[in-house]
């Protein structure tokens, strides 16, 4: 059966017994707003931004007055740009917000020693400029250059400020933003917990408590099953040499491991690549996945446990280093020497999709509920149990004489914190010709 892979994940995840199959994450209140990516509709060569995706800007989250957000969507200009474009330049003033419908940006700014450095890339959902829409003194903070061809759409204050001068709801909104940042948090965005530290004598110790989310996500287990059917005829002669009902369930319980594994990856309700919070989610600086993207990666986390990539990407990160003259290290994974970069093992998994543009994604993750991290979530001690988690119940002989069991497996993973796990996207893994 070549369907039959490594299945890494599966063995690494720590799994958590959930019991009442419903699994709670509890996490400090966080007063982080807008984070999510803009979404666009595109018409032949026109492009548009949807009006309820425009609440994914820290301004407008939670303003969910549909016709203003659709006379602002409707302001927005498009416009292409093509590789090797200085969209802003550094220090000029700004006056709009970009908002990127395709195509890459690298942001650079000048560094301590009058160099040009690096800062980030964005790309498809991206943006850049939003303050500029309430300070009228903005200026930009980077140098935007286009690394690709793509299009951008682009909102002016003055067209901000007409539509706000005809929606007051609009400006109520705006101005219980303004007060958002006066709540005591730290940097991260989480509710503030007061301490005191290095004081002498007999100040007041101010006091305390920990905020929690007053919405605490759920997990609800998931599961895969299919019916596997056996003629009687067929488990009375041909049991020998070997046993045809264990073998044929032997390969059916194979196939929904592969499913779940599948299931873990690529769900949009608690797949991986579907829940890695937006500031975890990075693009390569040059397209092929080179060592300082791995490093950015490990950058954005503590204790990083395994790096999860398709097997053809785990070939392109191979002749990055190659070109670099460096040869990845290797680590002793439960008896399996396996490739790794700083220690941490990269795993293949060939679940990972990848795109027609010949790009995929890098995984990062830190496991572990003592970590906070990712862990995979089943429920042990089903009835007619055959594996922990799957089940395997006999459901009769109809009049065909066909045996019938109806295998399932329950399942679903949880990320316990945003920074427990991290994507480096659009990872080019087609070979160069150069």
């Amino acid at each position: 059966m070549q369907e039959i892979t490594s299945r890494w994940l599966l063995k690494v995840l720590p799994w958590v017994e959930t019991s009442g199959g419903t699994y709670r994450v509890n996490r400090r209140l966080s007063y982080t707003v807008g984070d999510g990516r803009v979404e666009f509709v595109q018409d032949g060569s026109r492009v548009r931004v949807v009006p309820r995706g425009l609440g994914e800007l820290p301004l407008l989250r939670g303003f969910d007055d549909l016709d203003v957000l659709t006379a602002l969507a409707r302001r927005c200009v498009q416009r292409d740009f093509h590789a090797g474009e200085v969209l802003v330049e550094r220090g000029a003033p700004a006056d709009r917000i970009h908002l990127i419908a395709h195509g890459r940006v690298a942001q650079a700014t000048v560094g301590r020693y009058d160099d040009e450095v690096s800062v980030a890339v964005l790309a498809e959902g991206d943006r850049f400029g939003e303050n500029a829409l309430l300070d009228a003194e903005a200026t930009w903070d980077h140098t935007a250059t286009a690394a690709t061809a793509g299009t951008l759409l682009t909102l002016t204050r003055a067209e901000f400020d007409s539509v706000l001068s005809n929606a007051p709801g609009l400006r109520a909104h705006l101005d219980g933003f303004r007060s958002l940042p006066r709540r005591p948090q730290n940097k991260h965005g989480e509710a503030e917990i007061a301490m005191a530290a290095g004081h002498t004598g007999e100040p007041a110790i101010p006091g305390t408590y920990v905020d929690y989310e007053l919405h605490p996500r759920e997990y609800e287990l998931s599961l895969a099953q299919t019916v596997l059917r056996v003629h009687t005829r067929v488990s009375d002669l041909y049991n020998g040499p070997m046993n045809q009902t264990e073998e044929q369930l032997r390969l059916t319980v194979e196939a929904l491991r592969e499913r779940q594994e599948y299931e873990l990856v690529n769900n949009k309700e608690f797949g991986l690549l579907h829940n890695v919070a937006f500031k975890q989610r990075l693009q390569t600086h040059s397209g092929p996945p080179t060592p300082d993207d791995l490093d950015e990666l490990l950058c954005r986390r503590r204790g990083s446990k395994l790096f999860l990539a398709h097997p053809r990407t785990i070939a392109a990160i191979g002749r990055e280093f190659n070109k670099r003259g460096l040869y990845p290290d290797h680590v002793d994974l439960g008896g399996q020497q396996v490739p790794a970069w700083r220690g941490v093992p990269i795993l293949p998994c060939g679940k990972i999709p990848i795109s027609k543009e010949n790009t995929s994604s890098i995984l990062v993750m830190r496991t572990g509920e003592a970590n906070q991290g990712v862990v995979g979530l089943r429920q042990t001690g089903l009835p007619e149990e055959y594996e922990p988690g799957l089940s395997v119940r006999f459901m009769g002989i109809d009049e065909q004489s066909i045996v019938s069991y109806l295998v399932t497996t329950y399942f679903s993973a949880a990320v316990l914190v945003p920074d427990a796990l991290g994507v480096l996207e659009n990872v080019q893994i087609a070979r160069r010709n150069d």
